[in-house]
């Protein structure tokens, strides 16, 4: 990986080794796909107003979230189907970020169970629930507190499906569905598809093995629909089903993170989802100081991070750690693990370097004082 400086890099090489269905799944977004570009140029809207002759000998990322200390600022964020991309992806997403120091968050659509993740090494895991059905989401949050799951995080942004006109257009679904185009396709991508012949299609394991108790609970898991009835009241019996760490994702609005605060909850995620649901919503990086400014809890946000200094701006302007989605994506599929390592050191390696040129030797000194919304954006 000597030709390998960036995020775009790994992208490139993502889309070299992907066919053209599963990297579509991966980069794509909602309709018209305007969020997409919001998300990323968002960051360029902000200039940092660099501090002087400040000691900067020593910088430390390390961070504190609800009473745990973690050496970087970064979280993997919770993402759906990576056996897709790689074989066994969650699992190399889960130790990659045992060894850098920072949470894994498995998703409820992942390839792996709660349970093998649980057994797949050390570090801090968190689950991300969606709520296809009551007593399934209170399932899911017994397995995962079993398993030693040390968060939740319950992912409001879903009541429907977004509108993803690309999986559409390439047929994207599991199983797959074989026309000529996809084996055409898959021949022009060698290396990914001898890893899937040898693999075999990914499962939805945490569905595998869950047993639905009605009848509603059986068809809601059969469609994979989500509950749409999931509401304020749902949230707080949600926080009664679940006695540890809770966070909401997907608030985009301070009176609705003040009522999460009300709720019980002890962090929320500033997110759009990856701008994979409705393609006109705002940026997470646009309303995030004014929701951190709303409540009294910690703010996490992710959507669009591809650079250290994308991170910086984020931290500045009131997030706590900030989630890396589809930019470790990028370096799962291109690289495997060896990918996912580095892909961290290179974000690491420009946080530190930002945060050295700003004139903070620790994240605790970044403030809104280092940033300015630029007069050109």
């Amino acid at each position: 990986m000597k030709d390998v400086f960036s995020v775009e890099d790994f992208r490139m090489r993502a889309k070299n080794f992907l066919p053209k269905m599963v990297f579509d799944y991966l980069e794509g977004g909602s309709e018209g796909e305007s969020g997409l570009s919001r998300n990323v140029n968002a960051f360029g809207k902000w200039n940092f107003v660099p501090r002087r002759l400040a000691d900067v000998s020593k910088c430390s990322l390390e961070t504190t979230l609800l009473g745990r200390g973690y050496s970087l600022p970064f979280y993997v964020s919770p993402t759906g189907l990576n056996g897709l991309i790689r074989p066994d992806g969650d699992r190399i997403l889960a130790q990659a970020a045992a060894k850098a120091g920072i949470p894994f968050v498995l998703s409820t659509a992942s390839n792996l169970s709660i349970e093998d993740i649980a057994a797949s090494g050390d570090g801090e895991r968190w689950f991300q629930l969606y709520v296809l059905h009551r007593d399934i989401a209170k399932t899911m949050c017994q397995r995962a507190l079993t398993a030693g799951y040390e968060a939740l995080i319950l992912t409001v942004d879903v009541p429907v499906n977004g509108y993803r006109e690309r999986d559409m257009r390439n047929r994207f679904a599991l199983p797959a569905t074989y026309g000529l185009r996809t084996l055409a396709d898959g021949l022009m991508h060698p290396r990914w598809s001898i890893n899937f012949l040898r693999s075999g299609t990914p499962k939805l394991r945490n569905f595998e093995t869950l047993e639905a108790q009605g009848p509603e609970a059986q068809a809601a898991l059969l469609k994979r629909q989500m509950d749409a009835s999931f509401d304020w009241d749902a949230l707080r019996q949600l926080r009664e089903w679940w006695p540890k760490k809770l966070m909401v994702k997907g608030v985009l609005r301070a009176e609705d993170a003040v009522q999460c605060a009300a709720c019980g909850v002890d962090a929320l995620i500033v997110s759009n989802h990856g701008a994979r649901q409705l393609d006109g919503t705002i940026s997470p990086l646009e309303v995030l100081a004014e929701i951190a400014a709303s409540v009294q809890i910690p703010i996490l946000l992710d959507s669009g991070i591809r650079r250290g200094a994308d991170a910086l701006t984020s931290l500045c302007l009131g997030a706590t750690i900030v989630g890396l989605g589809r930019a470790i994506l990028y370096a799962l599929a291109s690289d495997g693990e060896r990918g996912v390592e580095r892909c961290l050191e290179i974000l690491t390696d420009e946080l530190k370097r930002g945060m050295a040129l700003l004139g903070a030797s620790s994240i605790t000194q970044l403030d809104h004082t280092l940033v300015r919304r630029s007069n050109w954006a």
